[in-house]
């Protein structure tokens, strides 16, 4: 599942989001080069979306 995500500019953005998702048992992997978040588990979504938020970034399907 693809996820949008406004607001990532850099590596280090890369970092927070994909350290955050580690640390919430949240698998999947985040591009840069397409500015999205690629979930392994649809489920997780709406905690994805929250987690965006809580650094800073907006999230959209």
């Amino acid at each position: 599942m693809k996820l949008n995500v406004t607001g990532m500019h850099c590596e280090k953005c890369v970092e927070r989001i994909t350290k955050a998702m580690e640390s919430d048992g949240i698998k999947g992997k985040v591009s840069l080069e397409e500015n999205c978040v690629y979930l392994e588990d649809e489920s997780k979504m709406d905690e994805m979306v929250e987690l965006l938020d809580d650094l800073g970034f907006e999230a959209s399907r």
